[in-house]
């Protein structure tokens, strides 16, 4: 699976995006200094029932150059 099917995905499930849960992570204070990835795939897990590997692909769009770019199907509806 590609990591924009990982993201497609996690969009279609939860209905958010990478921008979105990074959001949520700020006000949670997930993105502060010392926070362990597991910490936060923990959140994504227990929160939006995600599994590790959707997780974890949520978190590398925190920690790389990676975006989430929408695909025909998950674009957001005017």
């Amino acid at each position: 699976m590609s990591f924009q099917a990982y993201i497609d995905n996690i969009k279609a499930k939860t209905g958010k995006t990478p921008e979105d849960f990074k959001k949520l992570a700020k006000k949670k204070g997930l993105l502060s200094p010392g926070v362990k990835a597991m910490q936060i795939v923990n959140w994504l897990k227990e929160d939006f029932d995600l599994g590790h590997g959707h997780a974890m692909a949520v978190y590398a769009t925190f920690t790389t150059n990676k975006k989430y770019k929408p695909t025909p199907k998950t674009k957001p509806k005017k």
